[in-house]
């Protein structure tokens, strides 16, 4: 089909991908050559080039305590989105129960509520009951911001997983204990990793919602971020930013490379 349209045609269409990735990509260029600016304030093109701003993005304090708690909350919030997100999605694929629709609606609400909205919320809900704006709160917000990615995740591996190799297991005298540790989370395991890994993604990279809850003791790094650009308008957010994306992205390539992500989020058809 594509062979058979007329040159000019398929000139277009190649152009409206060039002009649409240029479009996106942008913004990520002009970042990461603002980031090599010596001088300091951001500008672009720059004038001279220097690596200093990467070097004061390591030795920073707040960037490091912000890191350091950025670490935590995700750590904790990617762990027990994983291991609530995969006991709801074989609930709600093996099991038939009242308000099942509903349950999957509120579960992916997230996806469709302003992450502000939840913060907010949070927050009046700590100051009504005298909690403070510790770890705990910023875990359990950022838990239900990523368990709808986790929730995806599990579901389609549920999708592609062949039943008939646990009823085998079952048959052959294995216990429902067991074949789940055995047979089914093994199964799951690309699922299972890469909606951890997304949601580790996603928890680590959220402001909107920790803008809210976070304290000086508790800020993420995102947050620690915006309050340095209210401060000083140098590159280093700039050069932060292009590890932001160096590391991110070597994590997305890497988890490809091994598990392949668009059959695991069901963007490509298993073989």
């Amino acid at each position: 089909m594509r062979s058979s349209l007329p040159l000019p045609l398929r000139m277009a269409g190649y152009l409206v991908v060039a002009l649409l990735l240029a479009f996106v990509l942008l913004p990520v260029l002009v970042v990461t050559v603002a980031a090599f600016n010596e001088q300091a304030i951001l500008s672009f093109p720059p004038q001279s080039w220097s690596w200093k701003w990467f070097e004061r993005v390591f030795t920073y304090p707040d960037f490091r305590n912000g890191f350091r708690a950025s670490l935590i909350v995700t750590a904790w919030a990617s762990v027990l989105a994983l291991a609530i997100g995969t006991a709801l999605a074989i609930a709600v694929k093996r099991m038939d129960f009242a308000g099942k629709q509903t349950l999957q609606a509120i579960l992916l609400s997230p996806l469709v509520i302003p992450h502000f909205t939840l913060g907010l919320g949070l927050l009046m809900l700590t100051a009504q009951f005298n909690v403070g704006r510790n770890y705990a709160v910023v875990i359990l917000c950022h838990v239900m911001l990523v368990l709808p990615f986790v929730l995806r995740s599990v579901y389609v591996s549920m999708e592609n997983l062949d039943e008939r190799l646990e009823q085998a297991a079952a048959s052959l005298g294995a216990s429902p204990v067991r074949v789940l540790w055995t047979v089914t989370i093994p199964l799951l395991a690309p699922g299972l990793f890469g909606g951890w890994l997304f949601a580790a993604i996603m928890s680590f990279n959220e402001f909107t919602a920790s803008l809210f809850i976070t304290n000086q003791s508790t800020q993420t790094l995102p947050v620690t971020m915006y309050n340095y650009v209210r401060e000083y308008a140098d590159p280093t957010l700039a050069a932060l930013s292009v590890v932001y994306i160096v590391v991110t992205a070597s994590l997305l390539v890497v988890a490809n490379q091994f598990l392949g992500l668009g059959k695991v989020l069901n963007i490509e058809q298993g073989r």
